[in-house]
Formats: structure tokens, sequence, C-alpha cells
């Protein structure tokens, strides 16, 4: 039986932003569903003042839908979500950047309803919070840290995180740009800029794992190493840290030179590694029932061919807890 791929956005997007990787799966024959997380999509907040010719000062305290808003509720969304994906067969659950907190909490409390976790450059916070991870050294070079005139409103008095992607800023531009797609063009950065939404929850608080739970799901991480908001190395710290977390549920680990967002612009090499891991989980279900297991799946057979997809195959252990290919 084959998987439905269950895709899960991060900070400020929505489900819409999936649409590209989910034609080339759709090309493929696989299943996909992509969910707007509580106060996005069509739920979103988009202020009047946000529009052409904007009202910086009525943008800033326009109120949010998001406001008050929680991770937990998100996770319990998704989880209702997969409830009902499960009806019609397995299911790899896909997260990226922010939504790694979703998908980590989600397979956490339902772990025997997910086949595999997916992190695409994604946040995978087992052994520290999110905001000690934005500490670490490894976070140091992130290109978001230049980026901090985006934000348009009070996250206190507002109750949420306001960004004005609409910004004419060239400087700003320049910087988001760097942070979000450097590998893409001019057209497509304005164009996917102009997908994201103005306002996010303000809380990260995460609950913390277990091992006998979200630690025994089969997991990959594709690891974006052109990313400049989640620099590579941070994203090694999440692989490193979740493996010595539980050091017999290894990663499965996988890369692709591109930035954050660039895999949705030009999803094809994604779309092939997740292709063969839609055929790891159908072959799971195939056999008997007493037969399945929760080991993981460390071989890379799947990998696609070509230099923008190569396979980590290293000793783990080391400083960033993988080895280079």
């Amino acid at each position: 039986m084959s998987p439905t791929f269950v895709f899960v956005h991060g900070s400020n997007s929505n489900a819409f932003g999936w649409a590209p990787l989910q034609r080339e799966l759709a090309l493929l024959g696989h299943r996909t569903l992509a969910v707007d997380l509580p106060g996005h999509g069509f739920a979103a907040t988009f202020p009047v003042a946000y529009q052409a010719p904007q009202d910086p000062e009525k943008f800033a305290v326009e109120p949010s839908a998001l406001a008050g808003l929680t991770p937990a509720q998100s996770v319990e969304h998704v989880i209702d979500i997969v409830r009902r994906v499960t009806e019609h067969g397995p299911v790899i659950l896909v997260g990226h950047s922010r939504g790694g907190l979703t998908i980590t909490g989600a397979a956490d409390a339902v772990p025997d309803l997910i086949d595999r976790i997916v992190y695409v450059s994604a946040w995978c916070c087992v052994t520290k919070t999110p905001a000690e991870y934005v500490q670490t050294p490894e976070n140091a070079s992130s290109a978001l840290n230049e980026t901090a005139g985006v934000v348009a409103a009070d996250p206190a008095a507002l109750g949420a995180l306001r960004m004005n992607w609409g910004t004419a800023d060239p400087e700003l531009l320049a910087a988001l740009k760097t942070a979000l797609l450097a590998d893409g063009t001019t057209s497509e950065f304005l164009a996917f800029l102009n997908t994201l939404e103005p306002d996010e929850i303000l809380d990260t608080t995460t609950t913390p794992v277990r091992a006998e739970a979200w630690g025994r799901v089969p997991r990959t991480y594709l690891r974006l190493t052109q990313d400049r908001s989640i620099p590579v190395a941070l994203q090694d710290l999440f692989i490193h840290d979740a493996d010595a977390f539980t050091s017999n549920n290894p990663f499965d680990v996988r890369s692709l030179e591109c930035g954050h967002a660039g895999f949705l612009v030009r999803p094809t090499e994604v779309a092939a590694i997740l292709a063969g891991l839609a055929q790891t989980a159908a072959f799971s279900h195939a056999r008997p029932a007493g037969n399945r297991s929760r080991t993981p799946r460390t071989q890379n057979s799947h990998a696609p061919s070509g230099e923008l997809a190569r396979v980590e195959r290293g000793t783990r252990g080391t400083g960033t807890g993988m080895g280079v290919a």
C-alpha cells in the first residue's frame, strides 16, 4: 500500500507553498496532502494596511488571528489530519523549517500512526529548546540575523510575530534573498516572498520528546547545504543531538545543494528522494503485520543520482555527528 505524504509548512507560510513539490510527486504517482496550520492559509491575517500603498502605523496595530495560539494547537491539528490519512494507508510526515517543531510533537504523540518523519532543513529540538539552539555557535552565521527590519510590529503588544514581506527597502530585500533564496533569481525570490503571510505564532514552546515514542519512528533529515537561514552547521547539530538521544535509531541523512526555499522552487531532486522513501514505506506495509518493525532504514539506496543530491554516508560521532560525502 503506497503512503501519503503529509506536508507541514514553516514560519509565515501555508499549504500553497508546497504546490510545486506536490505536482512533481503527483507526476511520479504519489498521494500528497499539504496542511495549513491554525491561522494560516485562508485563515491568515492580511490587514488592508498591508496592501499597497502600505500604512505602516495601522499595519503594526491591526489585530492578529494568531494572537494567543500555541504550538500545541498546531500539533493537535496535524495529529487530527494524520489520523484521517492513516485510514487510507501509511503516512510520511514532512516538515520544513519551523514545521519541524510541529512534526516532532506529532510524532511523539502518535508514533504508531506515522511511518516516517522527514525534516527538510527543519528544526529538530529533542535535547534543547528552540531558544537554546538559536544561541548556539552553529546558528551564529544565520543570515536571518541581518533581516530584523522585516519585523513590522511589537510582538509583545500584538501577541504574534508580524513581518512586512511587502517591503520595498532594497537593502532589506537583498538580505531576505540571501537568507531565503540566494540560489534563485530575483523573480523567483519575489514570487516566493509573495506566498508568505505577515503573521506567525509568537510562542515557540515545545514539549520534551520521549525516546520510546518519537525516538522509535524512522526518520530522515534532508540537509540543504546552501541554506543561509538554518546554517548547515545547525542542521548537523540537530542530527547529532537527535542521534545521541536515540542512538539505536539514527537519522537517514541526505543532502541537497540548495538554499532554504530552493527545493520548493525547483522540487525535482527532493521529489525523487521522497519517492524513494515512499517505496520503503510501501514495502514495510506489504509485509505480514507480525514482521513489521520500527527498525530505521539507514541505507540510502533510493537517493537520486546527480551532483545536486548527495547521500551522507560518513561515520557518526564526529564533531557534527555525521560524515561528509
